[in-house]
């Protein structure tokens, strides 16, 4: 499986020709969405979701399908069948690749800012986009994308969630707000230098790959 990763918390995954985007939102790059046959996305935010490209993807190519949280499903009515509303334990299969669900919301920002649905997505039991929350899913995890920098967690609670999780690596997502300071003293923290934990730390920039899975 061949990784990309795109602006913020967008990925794309390939796997016999085929393409799988995850949270093309309105921090990604416009390519991203190129020649994909399958979407996911975990949550509403505009970081993760934006509607007018997905629409204008849909139009470009009949044959996409997409597969998000009941409150993005809501907002994109008049795709009929080619979106579907998931939620925690679902499965299904998309451009040949297997998905299940896990979680169901949104981590906590403030007492007063009211929750969201937010699903994570594990793919090929390998590679797991939590979204916007530190979900633990009840399988294995190969690879898990990390979103290491948002108003709703700190650096400690990354690296215990890294710990609980248990990859064998773990990639950074959710850092379009780092500036390169940020990113150098995350990559020092999360990494080997760090406390520690189970998972080799990564960072990809936008438009560069890594190959995942068994084949690593």
């Amino acid at each position: 499986m061949l990784l990309t990763k795109f602006g913020h918390a967008c990925v794309r995954v390939e796997k016999d020709g085929r393409r799988l985007v995850i949270d093309p939102g309105g921090l990604t790059e416009p390519q991203a969405l190129d020649g994909a046959d399958a979407v996911l996305v975990t949550h509403e935010h505009f970081d993760h979701f934006s509607e007018e490209r997905l629409r204008r993807a849909a139009a470009d190519n009949p044959g996409l399908r997409i597969w998000a949280d009941s409150s993005v499903a809501g907002q994109l009515d008049g795709l009929g069948t080619r979106v579907t509303a998931v939620g925690e334990g679902a499965a299904f299969g998309a451009a040949g690749f297997d998905v299940k669900v896990h979680g169901a919301w949104h981590a906590v920002i403030h007492p007063d800012i009211p929750r969201i649905t937010n699903v994570g997505f594990l793919i090929d039991d390998v590679l797991f986009h939590p979204g916007d929350a530190l979900t633990v899913p009840d399988a294995a995890v190969g690879t898990l994308l990390l979103p290491v920098h948002a108003p709703w967690s700190t650096t400690g609670q990354l690296i215990d969630y890294v710990r609980e999780v248990g990859p064998r690596d773990a990639y950074a997502i959710h850092d379009g707000a780092l500036n390169d300071v940020g990113t150098t003293v995350l990559g020092g923290i999360l990494g080997e230098h760090g406390p520690g934990t189970t998972a080799r730390y990564h960072r990809l920039t936008p438009g560069a790959s890594a190959q995942i899975g068994d084949s690593e």
